[in-house]
């Protein structure tokens, strides 16, 4: 395995690729197998992304009441929960808050809405007036997750100063009617490449510990490389009480970091950042992440579960002998 690793990296280090047979071998791996691979992942990180590690904050600016009816989702109308429940926050509540987190460094202050789109009119307006004000009075670099786009809503959120538009697919083609059937994976891929045409950054990932095989991980995997997207958030499910996988085992943390290997190999030049489930499913191996490829990592609360306090995760980057940076 360490010579086929040295070759694969010297490969990829020149411009070549990851091929599918050398992909599903690293989510075979065993023992000391995954050492090697981990080892290849990191010297990938290094070449590519340096010793930095990104750091980005969101605000659940829009919560529950949502349309979709995706099976591991707090927010969805379809199931009972207990999370939280209120309207689009105000623009002064918006730009208050991206003030408060560019005080504390933050760069990347990405604004995320439950519901399928959001439509033109009355939501649409303020939330393009919190992205000019935030551009006009921060040092951010906004960034928004607002659902299914068209060419229109995308072109105005770019007119307004979003940077990066966040959509994920959340898992394979061939898995995603499991998990979702209230929209066509069709429509995720269409929103991706209007956002991009519109010229914003594209962040898109998924959620993994759905109950998808190895091979859909892989699957998901080349169809992100081929998107040509930005960026790759990397969610483990977190069991939510209410929703249909409420009973689903965590991943366990040698099959998560080999996922984030597995996409570090995939798309060397990404910038891959491990967010939601990093504490359930990694417990005590959450500073391996970066060992396994992971150049960012989301912190502060996510939408509807608390985060850690943040200065024991900048501690987890220093020990781990890297810098930080809010991207």
């Amino acid at each position: 395995m360490r010579n086929q690793i040295l070759d694969i990296i010297d490969r990829i280090i020149g411009g070549g690729h990851l091929t599918e047979a050398e992909g599903r071998r690293i989510l075979q791996a065993r023992g000391a197998e995954i050492g090697w691979i981990l080892a290849g992942a990191q010297q990938l990180r290094e070449s590519f992304c340096g010793d930095r590690v990104g750091l980005c904050m969101i605000v659940n600016a829009k919560s529950g009441h949502c349309s979709e009816d995706c099976r591991f989702c707090a927010q969805s109308a379809h199931y009972q929960t207990g999370a939280p429940v209120f309207p689009l926050k105000t623009k002064q509540q918006l730009v208050s808050e991206a003030q408060q987190a560019d005080r504390r460094g933050a760069r990347c202050f990405g604004i995320v809405t439950s519901g399928a789109r959001i439509q033109p009119g009355p939501e649409l307006e303020c939330l393009l007036d919190t992205l000019r004000e935030i551009r006009a009075t921060t040092r951010i670099a906004p960034s928004a997750s607002l659902g299914l786009l068209d060419a229109a809503t995308a072109d105005a959120l770019a007119d307004a100063g979003c940077v990066t538009y966040h959509h994920n697919l959340e898992t394979a083609r061939s898995y995603f009617p499991e998990i979702c059937t209230t929209h066509d994976y069709e429509e995720d891929l269409e929103t991706v490449r209007v956002a991009k045409a519109a010229g914003m950054k594209v962040c898109c990932g998924g959620l993994f510990g759905l109950g998808e095989s190895m091979e859909q991980r892989l699957e998901f995997g080349l169809t992100l490389r081929d998107l040509d997207i930005d960026s790759v958030p990397i969610n483990f499910l977190n069991p939510v009480a209410g929703t249909p996988l409420a009973n689903t085992s965590p991943l366990e943390p040698m099959e998560a970091l080999k996922i984030i290997a597995l996409y570090r190999y995939l798309m060397p030049q990404r910038h891959i950042t491990v967010c939601g489930g990093r504490g359930t499913t990694l417990g005590d191996f959450q500073s391996w992440i970066f060992h396994a490829g992971a150049s960012g990592m989301m912190v502060g609360d996510y939408l509807t579960t608390a985060g850690r306090q943040l200065s024991d995760d900048l501690s987890m980057v220093t020990d781990a002998g890297l810098s930080y940076e809010c991207c």
